[in-house]
């Protein structure tokens, strides 16, 4: 199956970042986010990815197209402009690199790529979110459905503790701290989709999460894989921040994949 990563946002919760560099180009531990995303699903088995390029596209183009020479160790000779490539580490991964347009929302820059989808079942996420969702269970239970989408629902750590005050009191029986925010559940990403999605789709100026989602739960093809797990999604400097923290001391819960 296809992975298809949404990788086109402005990302201006993140500005500090995003001046200079696409979000899913901002690293973690060295490597940007986009990289820990498509090694979760690599690490099941799915290296064929599309990627949706948008604000400042170019970046990623340029990535991957010199992945190698970030991956190698490398002898340049400036005499004959030749490079020879020793070690080379790199991943097995066929990536579809597409502009959808620098002002595309998400539902928009999925049509664009409908010729590359095709007509088979695809995965589909965004490029800014890292979790523990184990990939196979997540296609058998779409397949188990049989609906046209199935999104991954994930319950987002609180940002503040959460106090169990006695109401006579005042006495505090119980803190915990960043509790799993209200028991609400919320859109994970990390979608199982048929390529009939795409007709719900209108134009560039459609959100996904608007219209079509909206439109699959009304007719009953939305159904969730409800994911306990960790899931982190990097919407400002202080989920880099802590995304990078749990990196360096070994508690990225995303990391399925085995050191190289």
């Amino acid at each position: 199956m296809k992975v298809v990563i949404l990788a086109g946002g402005l990302g201006t919760r993140l500005s500090e970042e995003t001046e200079m560099r696409p979000k899913p180009m901002v690293e973690i531990g060295g490597k940007p986010i986009l990289w820990h995303i498509m090694k979760i699903y690599s690490s099941y088995g799915f290296n064929e990815f599309i990627i949706c390029l948008g604000y400042k596209g170019n970046m990623i183009r340029e990535y991957f197209a010199n992945y190698f020479l970030y991956q190698s160790d490398v002898t340049i000779n400036l005499s004959d402009n030749s490079i020879d490539v020793h070690n080379c580490k790199a991943e097995p991964w066929k990536i579809t690199l597409v502009d959808t347009g620098l002002n595309t929302q998400t539902g928009g820059r999925i049509k664009r790529i409908k010729s590359y989808i095709g007509d088979k079942p695809f995965f589909l996420t965004y490029g800014d979110g890292v979790s523990d969702v184990n990939i196979e269970k997540l296609l058998k239970f779409h397949k188990k459905h049989k609906k046209l989408l199935t999104m991954t629902a994930v319950q987002p750590e609180g940002r503040y503790g959460s106090l169990d005050i006695d109401p006579k009191t005042s006495t505090i029986l119980k803190f915990l701290e960043k509790p799993k925010g209200d028991n609400a559940w919320v859109n994970g990403g990390f979608f199982a989709a048929q390529p009939e999605i795409i007709d719900y789709i209108k134009n560039d100026s459609t959100m996904f999460e608007h219209e079509p989602l909206e439109k699959l739960a009304e007719e009953g093809h939305l159904v969730a894989y409800k994911h306990k797990g960790m899931w982190k999604c990097m919407d400002t400097l202080r989920d880099k921040f802590q995304l990078n923290q749990m990196w360096e001391t070994g508690n990225a819960a995303w990391k399925v994949w085995d050191e190289e």
